[in-house]
């Protein structure tokens, strides 16, 4: 069955652009003009990734996030022209998984949607379940539990809690973790990483300030507590 992708965009010839190139491609592609729009059209056909643009009228790209992560985990990928990696920043700290650039090409749009797609699909292995001391996750059903209590992440966090866990005590430089979450190599921001880590910390850590698992490694990178 062919994924669902919801292309968020206030200009009409992006949006013809990215349904054709991505529906050629085998996908199934759903549109809207604004936050707004995009709300009601993703409670209808609830899309397996979002590709969103942050510049809209009515409701805009962070509007529709801070939304959008009340209801629903699926990835999304922010499609922005502008340059300030403030915003970048803004829009991974409310949820999104990874940004794109504008002026970008359809190869890359193809290229970062295939990789996010390939990593929150389930996965066959033999041993699923990684367990390090009181937190324990799933790759197969994609489930996190700290103790007892489920935890919910987007699909970056998870994957950027999955490679650290799967080697407690090795440390990840932030250019490894960032290769790995996005599937292959792409320009992007050293923050992106830090994000995600800010992120998960507060969603795992009994004190995010004073992180128990996800530990910094100053000047080199990240690394799960093996303990």
């Amino acid at each position: 069955m062919a994924k669902t992708i919801l292309a968020v965009d206030d200009k009409e010839n992006v949006r013809t652009l990215l349904r054709e190139y991505l529906t050629e491609e085998g996908y199934r592609v759903v549109t809207a003009d604004n936050g707004q729009n995009a709300l009601y059209v993703a409670r209808q056909e609830k899309p397996d990734l979002v590709l969103l643009d942050l510049m809209m009228p009515e409701m805009d790209g962070i509007s529709f996030i801070r939304a959008f992560r009340k209801e629903s985990d699926a990835p999304i990928i922010v499609l922005t022209a502008k340059l300030e990696e403030s915003d970048k920043v803004l829009g991974l700290e409310l949820g999104a998984d990874d940004y794109i650039t504008k002026p970008y090409s359809m190869r890359e749009v193809l290229a970062r949607t295939r990789a996010v797609l390939r990593r929150v699909a389930p996965q066959a292995r033999t041993s699923p379940v990684l367990r390090v001391g009181d937190v324990s996750l799933d790759r197969d059903t994609r489930e996190v539990l700290v103790g007892e209590k489920e935890v919910r992440l987007t699909p970056s966090e998870f994957d950027l809690l999955a490679v650290l866990m799967s080697a407690p005590g090795k440390v990840f430089s932030r250019a490894d973790l960032l290769e790995t979450i996005q599937g292959s190599y792409f320009e992007g921001i050293a923050r992106t990483i830090d994000v995600h880590v800010r992120n998960l910390r507060s969603k795992i850590e009994p004190d995010p300030a004073n992180p128990r698992y996800v530990e910094t490694v100053f000047g080199v990178g990240y690394r799960f507590a093996n303990r």
